[in-house]
């Protein structure tokens, strides 16, 4: 089985172009199911109800988010839909859920969103990811063997570890949230795939989706400024991961830039 992870999309347009290109990245690639990560859809923080929809119309199978889940209260009247999961270890008690299983064909899968904890700003998401996910993988006791696991991460020693902890529990462990696509996909020894950061879905040449010109201010001036969503033309990043339907374990990981 062929599975897309769609990098942050970061922005209106970046959806409008996803939703241009996506059905064609299916076809050419032979793709069966599809996540990306919503979270910076709205204005670059957060997810309204009209581009989650346009998200899944688009193709997308499931949404996943990061720090910027609560970023447009919109979220709070969609956020239990089956289709799209929130950080599973954010502060017992939010909406939301942080896994979801979908059936495609006979097969299930089992989708698991995580949040960082270092250098990562807050604390509504103070829960530890490794035992939440422990847990998860215990609670979940269906005959599922495709697992693929979103860490919303900052640092790339807690995603290399992530990936290494679930190395043989899990199809593929994939990092989001620095919106810069690492080079360094490999399949782990026990047969799951890992990439730090499979990037965004945003404006070429800016700051993480925000006009540079603007946040170059901060450095230069060193004090706040409000980003703004960059105009410049933009891009797509993903990775493909190609999962064995009988074992569960990853054969193939290759990155995806689309200009």
């Amino acid at each position: 089985m062929k599975i897309l992870a769609i990098g942050d999309i970061v922005g209106e347009r970046a959806v409008e172009k996803l939703a241009i290109h996506l059905p064609k990245i299916i076809e050419e690639n032979t793709i069966d199911f599809t996540i990306a990560n919503g979270e910076n859809s709205a204005n670059g923080n957060g997810l309204t109800k009209e581009l989650f929809d346009k998200i899944i119309t688009a193709g997308v199978d499931v949404v996943t988010m990061g720090n910027h889940t609560w970023g447009n209260k919109e979220i709070y009247d969609f956020i239990e839909d089956k289709k799209i999961i929130r950080p599973a270890n954010i502060t017992k008690g939010m909406p939301g859920n942080g896994y979801t299983i979908i059936n495609k064909g006979n097969t299930k899968i089992l989708v698991i969103n995580l949040i960082g904890r270092r250098m990562m700003e807050g604390v509504y998401y103070s829960n530890n990811p490794f035992t939440t996910v422990t847990e998860i993988l215990e609670e979940v006791k269906e005959d599922i063997n495709i697992i693929m696991v979103d860490f919303h991460a900052q640092s790339t020693g807690e995603k290399f570890n992530m990936g290494y902890f679930l190395d043989g529990k899990v199809s593929a462990v994939y990092g989001t949230h620095t919106h810069v696509q690492t080079a360094d996909e490999i399949i782990m020894p026990k047969g799951t795939a890992f990439i730090t950061d499979i990037g965004m879905t945003g404006a070429c040449l800016s700051d993480l989706g925000c006009d540079v010109e603007n946040s170059i201010k901060r450095y230069l001036e060193d004090k706040p400024v409000k980003d703004i969503m960059s105009t410049n033309e933009i891009m797509i990043n993903a990775c493909i991961f190609d999962i064995d339907e009988v074992t569960g374990k990853a054969t193939a990981a290759k990155r995806l830039h689309i200009d």
